[in-house]
């Protein structure tokens, strides 16, 4: 796999991402990954629990659960996969400043960390890996990469807490029937 930087072609056989921002008052933020021409089991399998890992997430949003519940939900996937979750990035509070607090972790133990409320927003952002968590940024300062070399994956949502559970702010069209 080669590593993308922008404005580079994409190539047959790679997972690509995409992250997108929107301001409007407060900011939005989401990303996805694509698969041009020809992609191995592998990476397709990567790629389709990463999305599931981040929908798990999502599920687990609420007034009154934790963000340790968030993240726990995000690993357990992962990990049941046989994939490991980034520890050096995380999700993160998200309004009229694009990072804002709370971080949300994506790995975690149940019934900790902070109490979700109704009209909190932020994002979910999971980085899952082939091998081990470990990333390393590339000498431009913007490219991240595995420490061991195999593929990541990353998908992410904005996402409010309501009074009945949560609301996907940047639900794409193709996902409205999915979820």
């Amino acid at each position: 796999m080669q590593t993308e930087q922008t404005g580079h072609a994409i190539r047959d056989a790679e997972i690509r991402g995409r992250t997108s921002s929107v301001k409007c008052f407060h900011h939005r933020h989401s990303g996805k990954m694509y698969l041009p021409g020809e992609v191995s089991p592998l990476a397709k399998r990567l790629v389709e629990v990463t999305y599931q890992a981040m929908w798990k997430g999502i599920r687990a949003v609420r007034p009154g659960a934790r963000l340790g519940d968030v993240g726990h939900a995000i690993e357990r996937h992962a990990r049941r996969n046989g994939y490991s979750v980034v520890r050096e990035y995380c999700g993160h509070g998200i309004g009229r400043e694009m990072h804002e607090l709370p971080q949300v972790l994506h790995w975690g133990k149940p019934r900790t960390g902070l109490v979700l409320q109704e009209g909190m927003v932020f994002t979910i952002e999971p980085m899952i890996n082939q091998g081990r968590h470990a990333v390393r940024t590339e000498d431009d300062g913007w490219t991240v990469v595995t420490n061991d070399g195999k593929l990541s994956a990353q998908f992410e949502h904005t996402v409010a807490v309501t009074r009945n559970g949560v609301r996907v702010l940047t639900l794409r069209p193709e996902e409205r029937t999915l979820n």
